[in-house]
């Protein structure tokens, strides 16, 4: 069977991949929760102009030349307006976030005058409208400022806040359940017996899913039997798994049995084998709601397939505006030889040279077992299917791993 393009294999997880259903979350519980609908304010921020300082508001009229002296009539503080009106030769003493009383046009700050008594002197003229903050400056009520499929920050927290929304509604968090296979697998913390490797893939995968909002389901380690393998995918049907992510027995070998499993459970296969490096085997599929991304076992492969698929999976469940990982430019740091048909993702550190120019460095050995350099990479260096030699200082393109 002829390798699958990786842009037909992602267009493949993505098909049909619709936002899960809305839910109302209080605003405290909506850190990186992504909106299911476009947030309107509530009311106009600031409502009425405002201080920006501490000082006197007056006329500008009044207060246009150095040492006017002025009748203070009263005092306004943050939610204590001024009842009354500032008239010809009045000032009103007033502090940061007061409201501007009726009649004055200019806040003269405080470091620019000389109370004395009843009075005030000013030592800096006045300018119609300055230091005041006014009505509408950040939003008017009805204003929409923030979209449907905004994966929310603690800024976008604050303005929704201060648009007057306790609650928000977004969409439900997609779960996604690992099922790790392999009799030599053991856990950290164990011996391993001959034969046998610590897992680390999992805890990974795991990490990378919760980062992008997602719940994870651990479903550990299914013996190389069909029996324990096809155990697992029936617990993630039961517990309500949005994606299921198997890691190990993704090839062909006899002791591979996830897609026997896969099938023998009722799911359709996509695609099983796709032109990328590394991960060439890489398996996907569907079971009613259910999707399923079958990772090769080696570590490297597991997770850059992880990266390059199961991510933009879990963020259009999730509603997210923004669905696909982004290439940057940069330069080689060495020189690569000519590429073969498959898109190849080389583990690189990313360097800046004096004029800020990014410089992408794949490290010495790009073997897919290899934890430390994947560790070491900021950035994952793609390369084209034949893509030809290449010489140090060629553009290049880089996708920027999470930190």
């Amino acid at each position: 069977m002829a390798l699958m393009p990786v842009s037909d294999a992602l267009a493949a997880v993505l098909a049909d991949a619709e936002p899960l259903a809305e839910e109302i979350v209080a605003l405290d519980q909506a850190y990186h929760r992504v909106l299911a609908r476009d947030l309107a304010a509530r009311r106009t921020q600031p409502p009425e102009a405002m201080s920006a300082m501490d000082g006197y508001a007056v006329r500008a009229a009044d207060a246009a030349t150095i040492d006017s002296r002025l009748n203070v009539t009263g005092e306004v503080a943050a939610g204590r307006p001024f009842a009354g009106t500032v008239g010809p030769g009045e000032a009103v003493r007033i502090f940061t976030g007061g409201v501007i009383p009726d009649g004055a046009d200019a806040v003269v700050i405080q470091e620019d005058t000389v109370a004395d008594g009843s009075g005030v002197t000013i030592k800096e003229a006045a300018i119609p409208g300055r230091h005041i903050r006014r009505a509408g400056v950040d939003f008017a009520e009805g204003d929409v400022l923030l979209r449907k499929g905004t994966r929310l920050t603690e800024r976008d927290l604050a303005l929704a806040a201060a648009m007057n929304h306790p609650q928000l509604a977004v969409c439900r968090r997609p779960k996604v359940a690992i099922l790790a296979t392999g009799d030599e697998l053991v856990t950290p913390g164990t011996t391993p017996g001959p034969g046998q490797i610590v897992y680390s893939n999992g805890y990974a995968l795991h990490a990378l899913a919760r980062s992008e909002g997602a719940e994870t389901i651990d479903l550990g380690i299914a013996a190389d039997t069909l029996e324990s393998t096809s155990a697992g995918i029936r617990r993630a049907r039961e517990r309500g798994a949005d994606i299921l992510v198997t890691t190990g027995g993704a090839s062909v070998g006899d002791h591979d049995l996830v897609q026997q499993a896969l099938r023998d459970e009722g799911i359709a296969m996509a695609f099983w084998k796709i032109a990328i490096r590394p991960g060439k085997p890489m398996m996907h599929g569907r079971l009613d709601a259910m999707r399923v991304i079958g990772l090769p076992g080696n570590p490297v492969s597991s997770y850059v397939c992880a990266f390059l698929f199961m991510v933009p999976l879990i963020r259009a469940l999730s509603g997210r505006s923004n669905i696909r990982h982004q290439r940057e430019r940069a330069v080689l740091g060495r020189d690569l030889g000519a590429n073969d048909q498959r898109e190849d993702y080389l583990r690189a550190r990313l360097e800046l040279r004096e004029d800020g120019t990014p410089v992408a460095v794949p490290v010495n050995h790009q073997d897919s077992s290899l934890l430390a350099n994947l560790a070491a990479a900021q950035v994952l260096l793609v390369r084209a299917p034949f893509a030809p030699k290449a010489e140090a200082g060629t553009p290049c393109e880089v996708l920027r791993l999470p930190v």
